[in-house]
């Protein structure tokens, strides 16, 4: 059987033209979250030197230890978000009280007694912070005061560091919480940024509705 040559110019120019053709790669996607309604409930226990709310999707858990350091102070707790396998450190300390640090000496690492100074606890905030300077791209931080008058600083890491959102408040003479916002995955500012941007939201609102005691 022969082929007619208007049909074989015809499948030569096809196959010119579809080899000669841009390529467009896909981008790359993730998979969809679906995120839960807002409602908020209180932390109110008793002993506790503050109160909040926070997200009824949320749940508080008693911290037996602070990454590396064992808590020094009763009053640490953590907010988990186990839809998103994201946790909010929150660390308490009194001004005017102590605090227990590890020092290195020649003998190995000694627990040392601090007194919380004002100044000391906002540096070490700071500190705790900007020690993700390496695998940040930007590091914004914000001075604030809510409505209950409490003044702090907000902190937006940018960039693929663990940590994507800091902040400490305090009224400068008692207390001092600061709260750290962290993932148990992989840090990946592309496929985690839209849940720090909802969780930031919650964070927020802690902050907003906080009340010392």
């Amino acid at each position: 059987m022969k082929t007619k040559p208007a049909t074989l110019i015809l499948c030569c120019f096809i196959f010119f033209f579809s080899c000669n053709s841009p390529y467009t790669p896909k981008e790359r996607g993730y998979f969809r979250i679906d995120f839960p309604e807002r409602s908020y409930q209180v932390f109110n226990d008793p002993g506790y030197p503050y109160t909040f709310e926070y997200p009824t999707y949320g749940k508080i858990t008693r911290d037996s230890a602070f990454f590396e350091d064992n808590p020094d102070n009763p009053y640490w707790i953590n907010l988990d978000f186990p839809r998103f396998n994201g946790r909010v450190y929150l660390s308490y300390k009194s001004i005017g009280g102590s605090s227990v640090y590890k020092v290195k000496t020649e003998n190995g690492y000694k627990d040392s007694l601090v007194r919380n100074t004002f100044d000391g606890l906002r540096d070490e905030a700071y500190r705790m912070t900007f020690k993700h300077t390496l695998k940040a791209s930007g590091i914004i931080d914000s001075a604030f005061k809510t409505a209950n008058g409490i003044p702090g600083m907000y902190f937006k890491v940018e960039g693929n560091a663990a940590t994507s959102r800091q902040f400490y408040v305090t009224d400068s003479l008692r207390h001092f919480l600061r709260g750290a916002l962290y993932f148990d995955t992989a840090p990946n500012s592309d496929s985690l940024s839209i849940v720090s941007d909802f969780l930031e939201t919650d964070m927020r609102h802690l902050i907003e509705t906080l009340k010392w005691k």
